[in-house]
């Protein structure tokens, strides 16, 4: 597949998801022009055409995120912020976090995001969402005392006596948060 064919197919979807982000015309254009020149550059990289809208919506994602970083203005997330790659066939952890971080009080999930997934340091998290250091400190910790508690309710993890989560991942079907 070329740029060509991705912009043919995936242009206007991705104008409207960064629009929805950034809401103004003249910057959308921009990021979507920034997105297209980082999916042109790395696309030979790709190397599974069928993960191809996931990964440039990541692509378009980092690049608003990176918008918002370099101007020190807030990124509000949504479900969408939580969609890394197509359904697979097989079950995995990663798709149980998805739908525990998807079902985590806002307040929670938006500073774990920015500052676990995201990368952000939480003192950059706490300028970015204009709340005190310390409320993002311990909702991060909340967040992920939170997603420990989701897997124990998701597919009954247990805390060994280390501290640490461990179990084994249920199929699909039994999953109570991705089935």
């Amino acid at each position: 597949m070329t740029t060509k064919d991705v912009w043919a197919i995936y242009a206007e979807d991705l104008k409207r998801f960064i629009f929805s982000k950034v809401k103004d015309q003249t910057i959308t254009d921009d990021l979507l022009q920034d997105t297209f020149i980082k999916v042109h550059t790395k696309l030979n990289t790709l190397k599974d055409e069928t993960k191809i809208k996931s990964w440039i919506f990541s692509i378009a994602r980092y690049t608003v995120l990176d918008y918002f970083r370099q101007r020190d203005l807030v990124y509000e997330t949504t479900d969408e912020d939580f969609i890394f790659e197509e359904q697979k066939l097989e079950h995995t952890e990663i798709d149980c976090l998805r739908g525990i971080i998807k079902r985590l009080p806002k307040k929670y999930r938006d500073p774990l995001f920015l500052s676990d997934i995201k990368g952000l340091k939480q003192a950059q998290v706490s300028q970015q969402l204009q709340l005190p250091l310390s409320t993002v400190k311990s909702q991060v910790q909340r967040g992920r005392k939170l997603i420990a508690q989701g897997f124990m309710d998701c597919c009954d993890f247990v805390v060994n006596d280390h501290g640490y989560l461990v179990g084994e991942i249920k199929e699909k079907t039994d999953c109570k948060v991705c089935h």
